[in-house]
This record gives C-alpha cells, sequence and structure tokens, in this order.
C-alpha cells in the first residue's frame, strides 16, 4: 500500500500540473529525467522502424448485422493502427469493432486514425479528423511514445485531457488504454527500464486521473502483457521486440472491449467487483492491475468527496470474444 499511496500523490502532482501548465518531473526528478532522455534515443536506435509506419489499413464496417452502424474512431500510437501486423483483423481496432458488433448486434463503421510514433500532443490532429465522422466511441492508445521521448509527464497529460475533452463534447464516449509498462521491453537496458517502468506507472495513473476529470474512463495496461511477454517474448513481441505480436495485440484488446461495450451501456457493470474511492488512490491502484478500468461515479449523491472526484475500480473478467 505504501507505493500505491506514493503513487497517488504522484498522480496528483502531475494532474495539478497540467491543470496549471507546468512540466510535472514529480519524484523522478531533472537527473532522471536527462537519464531517460539520454538512453531512450539509444533505445529507439536499437528499435529502430523495421516495419515502417503504417499498420494494415482497416477502416470499414465489420459486423454482419442490419441496423444502422456504430461510428467508432481509434485515435493514438502505433498499438492503434497495429504496426508489425500485416492483416487487418489481427489489428486491436478491428478485433474491438467485431467484438462491439457481436455484442450490439449491429455493425460497426470503423475509422483508425492513430499514427505510429504519436505521442499525447498529436492527439489533437487525430482528434480534428475524428469529430470529421461524428464518433459514438472513441478508443485511445497513448502514452509509450511520450515516456520514450521523455516528454514531461505533466505537458502529455494535459494533451490528452484536451482530446477527451473534445471528443466528449462532440457526443462520443471514450475509453483510453493507459500507458503500458514498458518496463518489459527487453531492448530497453539498465537503468532505463526501471526508469521507464516508473515513469510510464506514474504517467498511466495521472492519465487516469486526467481521463476522469474529462468524462471518460480508463483501462490500465500496466503490465497487461508483461508476465507473459517475460516468458515467451519471441511469441508475445513482434520481430523489433518492441511492439506486440498478433497474440499481444489480440490480449490489448480483449482487455478495451468489455470497456467500450460498457460506455455504450452494453455491457453489465461487475458490482461484485466494483471498487469505489478518491480517483487518486484508485488510479494508482489500477496501475498494479492492468485490465481494470476506472471511471466517474457518485457517492451519496455527489461527485466530489474530500480527496478529489469520487471513481469507481472495475475488475473486469470477460468471456470469450464474441465474433462478428
Amino acid at each position: 500500500m505504501i507505493w500505491t499511496s506514493g503513487a497517488a500523490r504522484a498522480a496528483r502532482r502531475i494532474a495539478t500540473a497540467a491543470a496549471l501548465g507546468g512540466g510535472g518531473l514529480t519524484a523522478l526528478g531533472a537527473v532522471t529525467y536527462g537519464l531517460l532522455r539520454a538512453e531512450a534515443m539509444v533505445a529507439r536506435r536499437i528499435v529502430g522502424q523495421p516495419h515502417g509506419l503504417d499498420g494494415p489499413p482497416a477502416d470499414g464496417l465489420y459486423g454482419d448485422f442490419p441496423g444502422e452502424p456504430i461510428r467508432m474512431v481509434v485515435l493514438g500510437d502505433s498499438t492503434s493502427v497495429g504496426l508489425g501486423l500485416t492483416d487487418p483483423a489481427d489489428t486491436p481496432a478491428v478485433i474491438i469493432a467485431r467484438g462491439l458488433a457481436a455484442v450490439a448486434e449491429r455493425p460497426v463503421r470503423l475509422s483508425v486514425l492513430g499514427q505510429s510514433g504519436a505521442a499525447s500532443a498529436d492527439l489533437g490532429v487525430q482528434v480534428d479528423k475524428a469529430i470529421e465522422s461524428r464518433p459514438e466511441i472513441a478508443v485511445v492508445f497513448v502514452g509509450a511514445n511520450d515516456v520514450t521521448t521523455a516528454t514531461p509527464p505533466a505537458r502529455a497529460v494535459r494533451h490528452l485531457q484536451k482530446a477527451v475533452r473534445r471528443l466528449r463534447d462532440e457526443g462520443a464516449e471514450v475509453v483510453v488504454g493507459t500507458c503500458p509498462d514498458l518496463g518489459t521491453v527487453r531492448p530497453l537496458p539498465q537503468p532505463l527500464r526501471w526508469v521507464s517502468r516508473r515513469w510510464s506507472r506514474q504517467l498511466a495513473a495521472a492519465q487516469t486521473v486526467a481521463v476522469i476529470d474529462a468524462g471518460g474512463r480508463t483501462v490500465a495496461f500496466a503490465d497487461l502483457l508483461g508476465p507473459e511477454f517475460e516468458t515467451n517474448p519471441a511469441e508475445m513481441f513482434g520481430p523489433d521486440r518492441f511492439h506486440p505480436s498478433a497474440r499481444g495485440y489480440l490480449q490489448a484488446a480483449y482487455a478495451v472491449l468489455p470497456s467500450v461495450c460498457a460506455a455504450l451501456e452494453l455491457w453489465p457493470e461487475p458490482e461484485p467487483a466494483r471498487v469505489e474511492g478518491s480517483q487518486y488512490l484508485l488510479a494508482a491502484m489500477a496501475v498494479e492491475e492492468p485490465g481494470t478500468e476506472v471511471t466517474a461515479t457518485r457517492v451519496a449523491g455527489r461527485a466530489v468527496g474530500p480527496h478529489g472526484r469520487w471513481a469507481a475500480l472495475l475488475r473486469r473478467r470477460p468471456g470469450p470474444m464474441p465474433s462478428g
């Protein structure tokens, strides 16, 4: 609980700095920040761009069902486009779209607007394009490139929060997959792997706070793929040892699908697995429990409590992936 309390304080500091326009280096400090920048440059040269910059084209209509299509957009970084894959069916966007179509029994019109290499600062242009399609649901995967480029956390969070607010103002539900634990990435040398693990988890907690404030919900990637990546790196990572394999992308999509369905009121809330509390504490808890969702809630009719906005942490356990 000690780490969780510290992470909650860090999340509060980053979120406050984001709101006030500060940099928000947090407890990691300027020296560690400089180390991360230097070693991140080395790591990015090691990883390179063996797949190019694009995933397979995935825009289209999914689900053989009658009715008006659900309009869905996917924004963010290389994870959002399925970098390294060749079959659109293996991309997380298509997996989620097909799963959503099966649950809703309606077709889903998918637009993938993410871009490999994108950081949170790049979301604004993607949101501009997303708004044109009047989305009902938006899925965002972002954060890893903010860490590998050593972007000050508060700056990254500020851009993400603005993007979520704009999408919500347009009537879209928003689900954000938070920054994954980059400590599982093999090409990153020590001490960069240790620093990246702590940095990415602090960023993920702060992302959760900001997204809840903006009216969205988050799904913690944390080390969702970590245990399997550690034991089966050849199977779970792609050829560059940085981006996921098809199985890795499937697992990420599998974690997000229930929250996408719940956002559209198509999936029951798992009351026995629901924990309510301060958004800061639950954000810190979520980064320790991959696949958990955090969303705003009300306690005794109030949205804000003595320690910040009330939130609910949901430990979802989805069944078999539907197909459509």
